[in-house]
């Protein structure tokens, strides 16, 4: 196999940036990602953007926030009451929590602002709403 096509299975390194530069995500360091196309476990920009990519060669891609996790969702900001929350819990910004659905299906979320009575929670990925930019490599194609 001479370039990435679709149902391959590819061994690519990667490093994620915002707009601004600042990294999220990097496979510098370890192992590169291995993964196989169009089963839906990377982001459908990021797959796009490896077809017909040889072994060994080098681009970057931007990826519009629709390719990858989607616009921010307002019914993921919730608002909830501290007494909601375990006794022993001191909620501040950023603090992540796990909430679990009737189903027992886990969420995870983040706190965003905390107010007297009340904090105030967001469901969204913490990429949600972003456009972002990938330098990729593609190091084997299995």
């Amino acid at each position: 196999m001479n370039v990435v096509k679709e149902h391959n299975t590819v061994k690519v390194n990667y490093t994620g940036k915002l707009a601004d530069g600042q990294v999220f995500d990097t496979s510098e360091g370890k192992e590169p990602i291995e993964f196989t196309l169009g089963q839906g476990q990377i982001i459908p920009g990021f797959e796009k953007g490896l077809i017909d990519m040889k072994v060994k060669e080098k681009k970057t891609i931007t990826i519009a926030k629709e390719e990858a996790y989607g616009d921010i969702n307002a019914a993921l900001i919730q608002e909830v009451e501290k007494t909601a929350l375990p006794q022993d819990m001191t909620p501040e910004v950023g603090m992540g929590l796990v909430s679990k659905s009737p189903d027992g299906q886990e969420m995870n979320l983040v706190v965003v602002e905390v107010k007297d009575e009340s904090i105030v929670i967001d469901g969204n990925h913490p990429l949600a709403g972003k456009d972002l930019i990938f330098d990729l490599e593609v190091v084997e194609i299995i």
